[in-house]
């Protein structure tokens, strides 16, 4: 029988917006975006909901404009969660095989497996993803399941993501209370490396940085496979703060001036001059020296991208073959890229869904590159894993969508 073209749908609820994006997999796995719906968001500070009615507005009208958009009556979601409280660990599961045994068997495997799931967890957090990353035998690198090999010791490798359930639920609850059905909960950072990656990428080792408004997510691979992953609670909003604190400007104020006239590079002569703020009559209604301007940008920026070197593996930069990916809005700033590769000394790209079209050219904004990697994750998942039925099952399940 042919397969058919299925639809799912990504949801992040960020700091600065809420996105829905509806997605159509072909059967040739190609995606193509059918909606989007958008809307500024409110009553969600640093990734984590603080004003429940507030955050629930702005959830049903991003809906109604998905739905609108893409001429779907949209029923269920790809849920986004990020947050501090967010941690990404890696664990490997030791398993020898019994006396008289020397041909790994898939309950060997599946030992090693729930050894190193076994990872202690404070009290109050559940598990988002336990993914396996590779395998070894006898102390030699298995990319793949080695089952019907000989050897003596089988040992499994796995990144594992957990966080606090009852922020992670609150989430969950703003979605089926507008009303929506959750499919599966997944880390920001994980889902816009399914957009933002290919294979070869994650072999020759890569790392995804999502600046957003008030979160910056990264995911590292190395070898083919997820590394480090986690979340600073630091993005967009704190330069426009800054900004606010230094010049005194209203806060809105020096947003328009920082998206209009900012600049993050070290380049001396970007530096020059005033950058000003024209009213709605076209007089400068704010002058600000584009030095302050631009450094004020630059040192948030610069600490936040040095923050994430920091959480990363002792060397991995050096092993970041492909480069460095930038997405979200603030990746748009002008001379972030310059300054990425001050910190990094990679080379740093914004790239693009190959495989994904639409009717829409929005969806080439990194903007929405966590949503649209929900699709691809989605499509993964599907393809990879057996069906889980129901809701809590499918929220809270310990599943592995990329397991060899």
């Amino acid at each position: 029988m042919a397969r058919r073209s299925k639809i799912h749908v990504g949801l992040e609820i960020g700091t600065s917006k809420t996105c829905f994006v509806v997605g159509e997999v072909k059967p040739d796995t190609a995606v193509r975006i059918l909606g989007i719906g958008t809307t500024k968001t409110a009553g969600v500070r640093k990734g984590e909901i603080y004003d429940f009615p507030q955050a629930r507005a702005c959830l049903r009208d991003a809906l109604i404009k998905a739905e609108d958009s893409s001429d779907v009556e949209i029923g269920s979601v790809f849920l986004a969660v990020t947050g501090s409280h967010i941690h990404g660990v890696n664990n490997r599961g030791t398993f020898r095989l019994p006396e008289g045994q020397s041909v790994v068997e898939t309950d060997h495997v599946e030992e090693a497996k729930s050894i190193a799931r076994d990872v202690h967890i404070p009290a109050d957090h559940v598990h988002l993803h336990p993914i396996i990353r590779n395998y070894w035998l006898d102390g030699l690198y298995q990319r793949a399941c080695p089952i019907g090999l000989y050897g003596r010791t089988v040992e499994a490798d796995f990144h594992i993501v957990h966080g606090i359930g009852a922020r992670i639920q609150n989430s969950i609850r703003l979605v089926r209370e507008t009303p929506l059905e959750v499919d599966d909960v997944v880390f920001s950072p994980i889902a816009t490396a399914q957009m933002a990656l290919n294979q070869e990428q994650r072999d020759r080792g890569a790392l995804v940085i999502d600046v957003g408004g008030g979160t910056t997510d990264y995911a590292l691979y190395l070898e083919g496979a997820i590394a480090a992953s986690g979340c600073i609670p630091v993005g967009g909003d704190h330069v426009t703060n800054d900004l606010h604190l230094v010049t005194g400007l209203p806060f809105s104020a020096a947003e328009k001036l920082k998206i209009g006239e900012g600049d993050a590079s070290a380049d001396p002569s970007r530096s020059v001059g005033v950058a000003k703020l024209d009213d709605d009559r076209g007089y400068a209604e704010v002058e600000v020296r584009r030095s302050i301007l631009n450094e004020v940008i630059r040192q948030r920026l610069e600490e936040t991208l040095r923050l994430v070197r920091q959480r990363l593996p002792e060397g991995s930069v050096e092993s970041l073959g492909s480069g460095v990916f930038l997405t979200g809005g603030t990746s748009l700033m002008r001379g972030f890229s310059e300054l990425a590769f001050e910190v990094f000394g990679r080379d740093i790209y914004r790239p693009e869904p190959p495989e994904v079209s639409g009717v829409q050219a929005s969806f080439r904004d990194p903007r929405y590159a966590t949503a649209i990697g929900l699709i691809r994750y989605a499509q993964i998942l599907e393809t990879e894993s057996p069906p889980q039925k129901g809701v809590l099952g499918r929220v809270f399940r310990m599943f592995w969508p990329f397991d060899r």
